[in-house]
Formats: C-alpha cells, structure tokens, sequence
C-alpha cells in the first residue's frame, strides 16, 4: 500500500484506496509534518523534542518515540511485527520520511509548476489547474505558529502565488482573457503588492475590451504603491500602460491568434505522442534529437539547451548499447554551421570521440548514409583543431553522400568539408564553389536551412574576393529566407557584413558604430565561441587595416575615431594573444610587444586566417622583428588576391596584396 501525505492545508494522509488515515492526536501529526518539511533527510529526535514543546516532558525522547511507533502503525498497518519500517525509518540519532516524491502534494506541486515553465500554454494550463486544486487551504494550516514550519509555509505559499499568475499567463495566451479576470481580480485583492499579478490583470481587462477598466486597475495599483509603500511602479506596469494608451498592436490577442492555433496543435500531438509512445521507447531518443535540432537554429536560449542536451540523449544512447540507435541520435543532429570556432569546445570533443567509438562499434553490413553523418559529424565537431582526421573524415563523407546520390546527406558532407578549407590561407573561391553547390542542392531538393548555409558561405567568399556586389546579393537571398523560415541567427550574420562592407569602402565612423550595433546583438545569441572579444578585434582591424586602391586615392581617413576602448582592460577573448602586441606598444613598451610577439601561437586554422596573420605581420612590422615578417609574407602569399578577413563576413584588414607590400618592404630595409 502506498501513503499519500497532505501538507497542502491540514496535515493528512490518504491509504491507497485514498481513504483517510488516521493519524492520532496534533503531536502525532506534528512529527509527520516536522518529517515532510525535512524532505527525507534524518530529523534527530532531539531536534524533535525543541520542535514539540517550549518546555518538554520529563520522557521526551520516549514520547517522540510512541509518536513513530503509533505512526508507523497507522501508515503500515499490514507490516509483519519486529520488522523493518520502510516508510517512517530510524537512522542515526533520529527518524526520516522516506516518501516518494510524487506522494507528497507540497513536492508535487512544486515539480509541477516547475516543469510547467517550458511547457506550450495549453499543456501548462491543464498541469496548473490540476496542481492549483491541490491545495486545501494554508500549507500545514495546523501549525502556522510553529517556527519549524514558519520558511516552508512562506516558500509554499509564494509558489502558490507565482503559480496562479502563471495560469492566468496561460489563459491570456490561449486567448482567454475572460477567464483569467475572475482569479486575478481576486488574486490583487489579496495580494496587492504583487506587481506582475496587477498588471495580467490590466493586460486581461484590455483583451476583453474594458480599456477604462484596465487603466483603472493600473492607476489603483500605482495609488496603493506610492501610498502604502513609498514605491513607483516598476518598468512592466509603467511600460503597460504607455501601451494601453497608445492602443499597441502587440496587446491586441487577434495578432497572435494564428499563434494559437499552432500552440493547440503542438499541446494535441504532444499530449498525443506522450499517451502513444511508451516512456521507455528508443523512438523517444531519435524525436529528442529532431527536437534539438529545430531548437538549435532559433538560437539564444534554444541553441544554449540544444547543446546541453544533444550530449545527453548521445550518452543515453550509448547506454543501450545499439550502435545503430547511437550513430542515429549523433547522425541526426545536422544543424547547418557556418562559424569555424565552436561553442563548446569540451563537448565537441565528448562528441567527436563518441562518433569514433560509434563508427568502430557498427557492423560491417549497416547502411553508409549512418557511417556518412558520424563522419559529417566528426568533420564538423574538429574544426579549427589542426588534427588530420578531421579532412580526412569530411573527404570520406561527401564520398559516401556521392554515391548514395543523397541530396540531404551531402548537403551535411558538403558543411564538413568546408570546415575542413581553412588548411592554407587563400581558399576562398574554393570555399564559394562549396556555396555554390550547397545553394543549387538546397533549392532543387527544399533544403531550406542548407540553402541559408551555403548563401552565407558565399557571402563570405565573396566578399573575400572583394565581389561586393555579388556578396550583397547572397547577404539579401539569407535574410528572405530567414525571413520565411523564421531563422533569428541569420540576421546577426548579415548584420556584421553590412558593417564590414562599411570598413572596406573606407567609411571608418560609421563602420564603428555598426560594429557596436551588431556586437550587441551577439548578446545572448548563444553563440560564446563567435561572441567573445569580436568586436574589440573589428575595432583594432579597423584601426590597422590597409586601404584598398580606390581608397587611398580618395585619402580616406582610415583610423580616425578607433582608438578609444582598446587596451589591456579590453575583454579581447580568444583574441588577446594578437591583440597584446598592439596594446603594449601603445603603451611605448616596444621590447615587451617584441617578446609577446615571439611568443605568439600560428593563428586557428578558421576564417579569420589570413586576418590573425595580418595583424601578426603589422606588429612584426612594428617591432622590427624579422624572422615573424618572413613567415606572415610566407603564410599569407597564396592570399595575395584575396581581402584579410572578409572571408569571414564580419570583418577586414583591407587587401592581402597591401599587406605583403608593406612586408616585402619592411624586410628589404632591415637588412
């Protein structure tokens, strides 16, 4: 028989067939609450005994001990005598509750309106409403004077609180707005310095077209918080109410109506596919997988969780040891990538060896597309690192995708293979026939996301090659369908070229002001491995970019207005071992960026290649240092016809051949 406890008002307990067990006198009921608060921890019976009385018996302890006893009778009546208790247990010095967690209403109710916080509305609304129906009154409604329960019941109680505004959250979203003014309204009245519960309140009456009535509720709510309190009222009632006077189309319920419907769709078929697919079923771990990756393009938080739990359902994977399901879960994972850095670089590693371990563990007979995208995988995950296997991984994978003649899988072979072009400095017109490709593939086959890819990809290689016109052109194809597919990320990408394309025609001012302007929109992209210290490493490229031909006909004021703001206090990210060198010779301290200089590791092998080996030439340049000129002209010759860093879509130094120009001539008067 299992014991369901009620803390949710009265302190009760129901057996199993929910009949109410009789617990005996308030002491007793007072030991089994003091043993729920504890949440299954141990309670020393001393603890017990300051807990019952402000001045305790001669025989305390023996009285705390009959309570248990007769306890422990009533909630397992049916246990052999002189036998373990299993429920209410001794341990150590005192007893603990060992309740299962969903036994508790308090404990339940809490899971509940957490897990309700990343559900669709319609699936949180039914979850709250049930979970709100548990309470019977004031949580341990018996014992509201004693000290012990006193944080708990305050905890409870806000839960409570927070719970109930997350209901009427949900109702406003489903377009029931009327439904939600009754329990606000009472909710404020009870309640009244809770600002977010007077502002639903407002928010519902405006829905249900009684705008007096919502500015009413507003003004009631500012008149009892500078009166009573002293306090203005907070950005979200003030910023409420400029949009109620204003008639803001975003509080109109009929401009996400549409929106509706797609939650109530998505609430049916989950609520479907939880009732159909037992909780155990692999085909939980392959939907889990697709959920990641549909999460992965919205970005921001939806990047950040697909990351966090991609490795988790590959580790649940491998723990059922089915090679074939793990080479799917980690297969399935295709999310187009067009920055070179990766985010986490830890985890790129978990899942690059997991992909090894998977390879080597399928049979011989499985079928090449799986073998394909651990390898697409692994291409993917190595980038940036100079391990051979990475190349070799991509080169195997497009091989396989060929001659399956499979249009989705070589779209994911082809994103491999070109993180694995950043070999040598000058690749970028290789790279644009990987675009190029990618963007024929996607649009015959419907590959909508593949197809963004490969027009990013180009351009970037276009720009690299200083097709602005052509590059332009990709940059607008991106953000339409972004537009279309709704694909938020995009947008950052195309946001940094336009301020790129300002840096290259010359325009320093206001290429700084868009550098700034796109850096913030960085934040909280959930994007680390492209969002730390990019925009001071623009800022110094800016500063110590070589003009192109047009340009320095024109005398272009190329490093006007770029010093502010770079130093050593700057967060230059994986970037400060190029930037050092700047910083310390603006500080007139030449011998230190000499020696930072010679310290310096060969630039990433990623997009911003030829970039990093400008700024190392510029300060070999600086510094005088000869040896560290001849390996940047070495290593950036093969880019002569390129522009520095525009290959990366977010930034530039102006043309190689300058650069190698100022090389060629710092190396023949050191001599």
């Amino acid at each position: 028989m299992q014991v369901a406890f009620g803390v949710l008002g009265p302190v009760a307990a129901w057996d199993g067939v929910g009949d109410a067990v009789a617990l005996k006198g308030p002491r007793h009921r007072a030991v089994l609450a003091r043993l729920i608060v504890a949440r299954r921890r141990v309670v020393p019976v001393a603890r017990l005994v300051d807990d019952l009385w402000t001045d305790p018996p001669q025989d305390a302890t023996g009285t705390v001990r009959t309570f248990v006893a007769a306890l422990r009778r009533a909630l397992e009546p049916e246990r052999p005598p002189r036998t373990p208790a299993r429920l209410l247990v001794t341990e150590g010095p005192g007893y603990a509750l060992r309740a299962d967690p969903g036994t508790v209403d308090a404990w339940r109710f809490e899971q509940t309106v957490t897990d309700t916080a990343t559900l669709p509305p319609q699936q949180a609304l039914g979850r709250l409403e049930e979970a709100l129906g548990w309470w019977r009154g004031p949580a341990y409604a018996d014992f509201t004077d004693e000290a012990w329960a006193r944080a708990e019941r305050s905890r409870l109680g806000e839960l409570r609180l927070h719970a109930v505004e997350r209901r009427a959250e949900a109702r406003l979203a489903l377009g029931r707005a009327a439904d939600a003014v009754p329990d606000l309204d009472a909710h404020v009245a009870e309640h009244p310095w809770r600002e977010d519960a007077w502002r639903l309140l407002a928010l519902a009456l405006y829905r249900t077209g009684r705008q007096g009535d919502a500015l009413a509720v507003l003004r009631r709510a500012r008149a009892l918080l500078v009166e009573q309190l002293g306090l203005d009222p907070g950005p979200g009632l003030r910023h409420l109410e400029t949009d109620i006077l204003g008639q803001a189309p975003h509080l109109d319920p009929a401009s996400s109506g549409a929106g509706d419907a797609a939650e109530r769709v998505w609430a049916r078929a989950a609520t479907a596919y939880d009732r159909t697919v037992a909780a155990g079923a692999r085909a939980r771990l392959d939907s889990t997988v697709s959920l990641l990756r549909n999460l992965a393009v919205t970005g921001g938080g939806g990047l950040e969780a697909a990351r966090e739990h991609r490795m988790a359902a590959i580790e649940a994977a491998e723990e059922l040891g089915d090679a074939e399901l793990t080479a799917r879960v980690i297969g399935a994972y295709d999310v187009p990538a067009i920055w070179t850095r990766v985010d986490d670089p830890p985890q790129a590693a978990q899942v690059v060896a997991a992909a090894e371990r998977t390879l080597a563990a399928l049979r011989p007979d499985a079928h090449p597309a799986a073998r394909a995208r651990l390898l697409a995988t692994i291409a993917l995950e190595s980038r940036g690192t100079r391990s051979a296997r990475g190349p070799q991984a991509a080169r195997q994978a497009e091989e396989i995708a060929r001659r399956l003649d499979d249009p989705a899988l070589l779209a994911f072979a082809l994103n491999g293979l070109f993180m694995q072009t950043f070999h040598r400095t000058g690749l970028a017109a290789h790279r644009d026939a990987i675009g190029a490709e990618l963007v024929t593939l996607s649009t015959r086959h419907g590959l909508a996301t593949y197809e963004v890819l490969g027009h990013l990809i180009r351009l970037q290689a276009r720009g690299a090659l200083a097709d602005f016109p052509g590059a332009d052109g990709h940059a607008a194809a991106a953000d339409l369908l972004a537009d279309r597919h709704e694909l938020p990320l995009v947008g950052v990408f195309t946001q940094w070229y336009a301020a790129l394309r300002l840096a290259a025609t010359g325009r320093a001012p206001a290429a700084e002001a868009a550098y700034r302007k796109a850096a913030a929109r960085l934040d909280g992209a959930g994007m680390p491995g492209l969002e730390r210290g990019l925009l001071p490493l623009a800022l110094l490229c800016l500063r110590h970019g070589r003009p192109t031909p047009a340009e320095a006909q024109a005398d272009l004021p190329i490093e006007a207005g770029i010093d502010r703001g770079l130093d050593e206090n700057t967060d230059w990210g994986p970037y400060e071992p190029w930037a050092r060198p700047f910083v310390l010779l603006s500080q007139d301290r030449r011998d230190a960026a000499a020696k930072a200089l010679r310290l310096l590791p060969d630039p990433p092998r990623d997009l911003l290649l030829e970039a990093l080996w400008c700024l190392t030439g510029r300060a070999a340049i600086a510094v005088g240092d000869r040896e560290t000129m001849e390996r940047a002209r070495a290593e950036l010759t093969s880019a002569a016809g390129e522009l520095a860093g525009a290959g990366s879509g977010l930034l530039t130094l102006g043309p190689v051949a300058g650069h190698l120009d100022d090389l060629t001539s710092a190396l023949r008067h050191s001599r």
